[in-house]
């Protein structure tokens, strides 16, 4: 099973603040969401809540949700208390890429201990005040591809361009 991540990432390394984005890209929103369409996608507490209420869970995709609270119910998503048992249970539905969606410290957690084969980064042109960041140097030394570019626009806070990037070695 491939395991990617996937983040909207500002020049400084912003993900979010106050638990929320800090821009409207609505292309970049139409990336992720079918791209993420159909897996398993794995995300923290926090970043599950931030998620408007309407919206959750996502539809159309395995919702697991990690928390250390063991008490936590979340309707309509699977609920457990560490990144691998979230993997495990994306590997039991017989997944073939499993999605980690935030927030800072899953990403950071994911990297850190070498499970992520890929990663899905749009690049904001950017850099607003946050408290939530994605791992610096998450990327450095793997293989990029491009695959969109948005110039800022009516519809769009920023300019920004997607990037996949591989493990190299693999």
């Amino acid at each position: 099973m491939r395991i990617s991540t996937i983040a909207a990432v500002a020049s400084n390394g912003v993900i979010g603040k106050d638990n929320d984005l800090v821009w409207s890209l609505p292309a970049d929103m139409k990336f992720f969401m079918s791209t993420t369409k159909g897996h398993v996608v794995v995300t923290g507490r926090k970043n599950y809540e931030s998620i408007p209420e309407a919206y959750r869970p996502l539809r159309g995709r395995t919702n697991v949700v990690i928390t250390r609270n063991r008490d936590y119910v979340a309707e309509g998503a699977v609920v457990v208390h560490s990144l691998e048992e979230a993997l495990e249970v994306a590997r039991k539905a017989g997944e073939t890429e499993c999605f980690v969606i935030g927030g800072g410290q899953i990403y950071d957690q994911a990297l850190k201990e070498g499970l992520v084969d890929t990663q899905y980064i749009t690049h904001v042109e950017a850099s607003p005040d946050g408290d939530a960041f994605y791992p610096s140097g998450a990327w450095d030394g793997w293989s990029a591809r491009g695959l969109h570019e948005q110039a800022m626009d009516e519809r769009h806070d920023h300019g920004f361009r997607i990037v996949q990037y591989n493990r190299t070695g693999t």
